[in-house]
């Protein structure tokens, strides 16, 4: 902008040109001292082409200079223009030379003798300066040209306008985003108008994607829209407003979908509606806080146990954050676990699959509260059925619609006393400052069962000592406390009534170092005198010895003494007890063992005896039978049997070769059990001996149709003699054949294991009671069901083959098989 001209030859009656409003209206154009305007340049040269003129000008007239706002041609340092704007009237001059209106005036000059001015004003119609055309000669001016370069005021005049609204409007924003509130403008049809920093701050959406969009969409939660727009609708209808003028508190929410509370001003401005919101979410909060201690606080006042304290502090915090459900745990250090005492469930929810009505617990470590115990750490789980900590309930809190939860532990000290957990049916994202809050009432419930523990050690501390008194005066056992004073002389401080039965009349204090001296019995004075030199060292001493008793009759004390020092002095607790019953019964215990070692010894004798002549027997039969199974074998091969001959002589042999058997048996009992079984170990292959034995138990598995199934890899080898591990196999794989119904199923399979070979035979045969495993590997015994289903057996192949792996270094176990039948599994030192 171009600043020329002075206040001389104006009219004098500056009243107008030195009004404060008028200037405070033309500095609001910012045209005053800002950069030359392209737009009014372009409406000057406009002017001066249309009308023909050396000069146009477009000039803002200040109190004590003229500023040319836009000009066309040569630059005119004085005109007429505050003329123009002294008088708000337009000014035309055809010859300044003759015209007494600007006789004298410094424009004369500066060659300026044709002159047309018009006004050019503010919105509200303040002269702010001049729109004119200028010629150096005289001109009669035609009224088509004085109408264009009126209305190329007029536009002048607009273009001013609306730079001095800009110019407001960008200072009004300014002053809108330096604002701390969030600034909110909207019509009647709840458009948003105007948007400032703080409410992009506050709602999360930039001003560019405010403006124009219902405000209802942007920061009002769904469930009050439909009051919202009933509140637009009343407006249309000419209503007032009933939210204007006051401060009011409502609920909103940001671009994440967050929801918080806001402080309002509404200001009605025509049919704009301005509202500042301020967020006073750390006032609610601060509130809520104050309130959440205050309900707390009275829940802990008015419970009378733990579980009570837990459920009201529950029901407080969950009521006030909103949440659905709370759960309190407590923690037993010495049982390991960690158990649910206590819940609090919102009654608009339904949660009954989380909550069930029996109390349960959990190990340290397992589940959400077993993990916070052991951690000693708060969590805060957005969606805690996805958490990896919670591993228990998670179909069951799907189920129930729970989503986030809060998790803190309740400490005393250094201890953890429970944990708090809070369930919400909303996905919450973690919040520092409900966390603290939730903190210090984790404080509250952990300071009020810590004063709840000392008040009830205190009473059990009392009930205790009342109950100490009532059994020590029950009690026949003398206890008794003494002080040893620094000359060595003793001095009772306690003593129980059972004293008198004890250690008798007279005195129910007696000196207990003269009462001992004098009543013990010569035999044990030595052993009585050992006791007080071991207390007076400061050790703990106990002792037995005998008593004479004023009636002259002998008995037994027992006596255990205990110093300790308190405040300087050296006491003695103990207590003394007639243990002449016991030493009777000790006597007796005594002489009844020895009855029952004599009578061990007989036993053990008798089954030597038996064993002995188990194995004579067996020995004496064996042979026998042999010959018995010879001959039979010779008949057999005669030809000229009849058939009930060979049908007899067939049963004689079958019969015999049973009980060859069962001797054989018999024997191996025998040998095993003395030691003379002996074991010749060689390197086996384990899958050629498995199917070898497979092979043998063949037709007798035919025979009931049943299903043998071998897996036995080449080249796994065990050390063992071959014969007894033959034997070994071919005792299982018979009686999983002989147990196994018909149409069954006989596995048999080895692997390595680590530095065994496990050999597993499995059968779905008729099994064995769950109770009767334990006595599976007995001699002779036999299980119920196998002897209810008449299935024959002696009861020694399984003691027999226990006893031959056990030789080998190995071991044998049964379990049920999966489905029905039995287990069984050899376990062999690998041949490395």
């Amino acid at each position: 902008m171009v600043q020329v001209g002075s206040t001389a030859g104006t009219t004098g009656a500056d009243g107008r040109l030195s009004d404060a409003a008028r200037l405070r209206r033309l500095a609001d154009t910012g045209l005053l001292d800002a950069a030359p305007c392209p737009s009014l340049d372009r409406l000057a040269r406009a002017a001066a082409h249309q009308v023909r003129t050396a000069a146009a000008q477009i000039s803002l007239i200040a109190a004590d200079r003229r500023v040319v706002a836009g000009q066309a041609g040569p630059a005119v340092r004085h005109t007429f223009c505050r003329l123009v704007v002294d008088s708000d009237a337009p000014l035309l001059v055809s010859d300044a030379r003759t015209d007494d209106r600007v006789a004298g005036h410094p424009a004369l000059g500066n060659g300026v003798i044709a002159y047309a001015g018009f006004p050019v004003r503010s919105g509200d119609g303040y002269p702010l300066g001049a729109f004119c055309v200028l010629h150096d000669q005289p001109r009669d001016w035609e009224p088509r040209d004085l109408l264009l370069v009126e209305d190329l005021a007029a536009a002048a005049q607009t273009e001013i306008r609306l730079r001095a609204e800009a110019r407001t409007a960008r200072r009004l924003q300014g002053v809108l985003d330096a604002c701390q509130d969030a600034y909110v403008s909207i019509d009647l049809n709840g458009a948003v108008q105007a948007w400032n920093a703080a409410a992009e701050r506050l709602f999360g959406y930039p001003v560019a994607d405010a403006l124009g969009r219902q405000v209802s969409a942007l920061i009002i939660p769904e469930r009050f829209r439909p009051a919202h727009e009933a509140g637009l609708a009343r407006l249309r209808a000419g209503h007032p407003s009933v939210l204007a003028g006051g401060r009011v508190e409502l609920a909103a929410r940001n671009r994440a979908g967050g929801e918080f509370p806001i402080e309002m001003t509404l200001q009605v401005d025509g049919e704009l509606y301005h509202a500042f919101l301020h967020d006073i979410t750390a006032k609610h909060r601060a509130a809520t806080g104050r309130e959440l201690r205050l309900a707390v606080a009275r829940a802990l006042a008015d419970a009378t146990s733990a579980e009570q304290a837990a459920d009201g502090t529950l029901a407080a915090v969950a009521h006030a954050l909103g949440w659905a459900f709370g759960e309190f745990w407590q923690a037993d250090d010495e049982a390991g676990r960690i158990a649910r005492v206590g819940h609090w469930i919102s009654p608009e929810h339904d949660l009954s699959a989380v909550t069930a009505d029996r109390p349960f617990s959990v190990p340290h470590g397992v589940g959400l509260a077993g993990h916070i115990w052991a951690t000693g750490t708060g969590l805060w789980a957005p969606e805690v059925a996805d958490d990896p900590r919670l591993l228990m309930r998670r179909d069951q809190i799907r189920q129930a619609g729970l989503h986030s939860a809060i998790g803190l532990p309740i400490r005393s000290a250094d201890r953890i006393l429970g944990v708090l957990l809070l369930f919400s049916v909303e996905v919450e994202e973690p919040d520092a400052e409900v966390l603290e809050l939730l903190d210090g009432v984790c404080g509250q419930l952990g300071r009020y069962f810590e004063r709840r523990r000392a008040e009830d050690l205190a009473l059990a501390l009392a009930a205790a000592r009342r109950d100490f008194d009532r059994v020590i005066e029950q009690v026949e056992d003398y206890v008794w406390t003494v002080e040893v004073r620094p000359d060595g002389s003793i001095h009772p401080v306690y003593g129980s009534p059972g004293g008198r039965l004890v250690i008798g009349p007279p005195a129910d204090h007696p000196d207990l170092a003269d009462a001992m001296d004098g009543r013990v019995h010569p035999d044990d004075r030595a052993a009585a005198e050992e006791l007080p030199r071991k207390v007076l060292a400061g050790e703990a001493a106990e002792n037995e010895v005998r008593m004479i008793g004023p009636d002259g009759a002998v008995r037994w004390i027992w006596t255990r003494a205990i110093p300790r020092r308190e405040g300087g002095r050296l006491l003695v607790d103990g207590i003394s007890t007639d243990v002449t019953d016991r030493r009777q019964l000790a006597e007796q215990r005594e002489r009844l063992l020895t009855d029952q070692r004599e009578q061990n010894d007989r036993l053990r004798r008798l089954d030597r005896l038996k064993d002995e002549l188990v194995a004579l027997v067996s020995h004496e039969l064996r042979n026998p039978l042999g010959a018995i199974r010879n001959y039979a074998e010779e008949l057999l091969l005669d030809d000229t049997l009849s058939a009930d001959q060979r049908h007899l002589t067939e049963v004689i042999d079958k019969h015999s070769a049973h009980m060859q058997n069962l001797v054989d048996d018999l024997l191996d009992m025998a040998r095993l059990e003395d030691g003379s079984l002996r074991i010749t170990p060689a390197p086996i292959e384990i899958g050629a001996l498995v199917r070898d034995v497979l092979q043998s138990q063949q037709p007798a598995a035919a025979g009931k149709s049943l299903t043998v199934a071998a897996d036995a890899p080449e080249h796994l080898a065990v050390r063992a003699d071959p014969t007894r591990l033959r034997q070994v196999l071919d005792n299982l794989l018979s009686n999983a054949v002989k147990y196994t119904p018909s149409g069954g199923r006989v596995t048999i399979t080895a692997e390595r294991v680590a530095d065994e070979v496990r050999v597993t035979v499995t059968d779905s045969g008729i099994g064995i009671p769950d109770d009767q495993y334990d006595l599976l590997f007995d001699r002779f015994f036999r299980a119920s069901n196998a002897i209810k289903q008449g299935i024959k057996g002696t009861g020694l192949g399984l003691a027999i083959t226990k006893t031959i792996v056990e030789a080998h270094g190995g071991r044998i176990t049964a379990a049920p098989a999966t489905g029905g039948g039995c287990c069984f599994t050899v376990a062999l030192p690998a041949l490395q």
